[in-house]
């Protein structure tokens, strides 16, 4: 190929009820919400977008909330675990917070120079919290409800689950360029670039687990970046030229998409860095209004009707 992602965009996910999912993640993790919108392909659902100060490519894990969806189950053929980034000296202070909150969270773990904390939100997706010794350089969202000096500072990496490595490693190094950097028993890692704090995926080989079930509580697909639209359509045409089964180019107002999946089965995007999430509203009103497209404007008020109505802290911030 002679296009590669620079690391990973956004990590989309299934919930539940949206009102317990906004209250998790703005008030337990601390994440800003940065764009309130809906699922395109299906408007009576919400899409919210969690990130950084400006919902920066690399901070962003999205969510279809569908409150009368079936549980989902874990296993192979999708992103089995998410994880963000946290300061070095921050685990403590998250496994002390989660668990006054009533989190069960597990023992830390280190591998690799890193100190993971793991456990589930309220819908059962796993999360991690992730600190290296080498730190992360991003700036986190610092008006949230965690103190900015133990905020997480975006998505670190996330784990796919396989049946067999091959085929999967083969897709992420020949057609989303990137290149092994370890591995351990049945874990092999990946990364783009550098390999730091958003440039990383770990292919688990988990042979006698079952196959996943993608609904509540899992991961719908794994986003990679891409500079630009030029990127991007030089992108897919390789891509096709390959024989990968991919979308054609699609509008996601906040960015342009294409899909298709890996070998052992995950949904991959590949997602352009803009325009961003300040097209349709100022940087410091992110998330506060329901944003729609210009093809869906139109049925607003359809829209809203069917939507259940979300109870944001003020200015979509701390209130105390």
């Amino acid at each position: 190929m002679s296009v590669a992602t620079s690391g990973l965009h956004h990590v989309t996910a299934i919930a539940g009820d949206p009102q317990r999912n906004v209250d998790f993640y703005l008030r337990t993790l601390g994440l800003r919400l940065v764009k309130t919108t809906v699922n395109f392909d299906d408007p009576g659902t919400y899409h919210l977008y969690y990130g950084d100060s400006a919902g920066r490519p690399g901070s962003l894990l999205t969510f279809f909330p569908w409150r009368e969806a079936p549980v989902g189950r874990h296993g192979n053929g999708q992103a089995t675990a998410t994880a963000f980034s946290v300061p070095a000296a921050s685990i403590g202070w998250w496994k002390s917070h989660l668990t006054g909150l009533g989190v069960e969270v597990g023992q830390v773990v280190s591998r690799d120079e890193e100190e993971a904390l793991t456990f589930r939100d309220p819908d059962g997706l796993a999360i991690a919290l992730v600190a290296h010794v080498q730190g992360d350089p991003r700036e986190p969202w610092d008006h949230g409800f965690v103190p900015p000096e133990h905020a997480v500072r975006g998505l670190h990496s996330v784990t796919l689950s396989v049946d067999q490595a091959e085929a999967t490693a083969g897709m992420l190094v020949d057609d989303l360029g990137l290149h092994q950097v370890g591995e351990d028993s049945n874990r092999f890692r990946f990364a783009a670039g550098a390999g730091g704090a958003g440039e990383l995926v770990d292919v688990l080989v988990t042979p006698e687990a079952p196959p996943g079930v993608v609904a509540v509580g899992t991961v719908h697909h794994v986003a990679w970046r891409a500079p630009d639209e030029h990127t991007q359509v030089e992108w897919r045409e390789e891509l096709v030229d390959r024989g990968v089964n991919v979308t054609s180019i699609l509008d996601r107002q906040y960015f342009r998409s294409i899909y298709f999946r890996e070998p052992g089965g995950t949904l991959l995007e590949v997602a352009t860095d803009q325009p961003g999430f300040a097209i349709d509203e100022p940087l410091l009103e992110l998330g506060r209004a329901l944003k729609l497209p210009p093809w869906l404007e139109p049925q607003r008020e359809e829209i809203e009707a069917m939507l259940p109505r979300l109870n944001l802290p003020t200015e979509n911030e701390r209130t105390g």
